[in-house]
């Protein structure tokens, strides 16, 4: 990663909407502002953390909010389905990512899931 935690939150705070879908698994596509973030804190590990839980799911859930939160290089993942029913939680014991904490949102829209930041929504 090229940028500051500063730049980066600046960078992701200018995602509006999407403009394409990037494919990561079968059935699980990354907005224009998750694929940059992916990318620039190079974290295609959290994408398919994210993917390998809500491909889990029943398919009454068409709504995930994604938590992640890092501490002392260790994080902890938190999927819940927007009201605090937490769906999925995972520990991972070392991580680079340079934020605190980021929230995703995973949206079904009937044929695949869509990762993307909040903003995108």
């Amino acid at each position: 990663m090229n940028l500051s935690k500063t730049q980066l939150l600046n960078h992701l705070e200018q995602f509006y909407g999407t403009q394409y879908y990037y494919p990561l698994w079968p059935k699980v596509f990354l907005t224009d502002g998750a694929q940059f973030l992916a990318q620039e804190a190079a974290c295609y590990w959290l994408m398919d953390a994210i993917a390998s839980h809500i491909l889990r799911l029943p398919k009454a859930e068409v709504f995930v909010s994604c938590k992640l939160t890092v501490n002392n290089d260790k994080a902890e993942l938190v999927l819940d389905d927007g009201n605090g029913n937490v769906l999925a939680t995972q520990k991972i014991n070392y991580t680079t990512f340079p934020l605190d904490s980021i929230a995703l949102y995973a949206c079904w829209d009937s044929e695949r899931w869509i990762v993307m930041l909040p903003t995108e929504y």
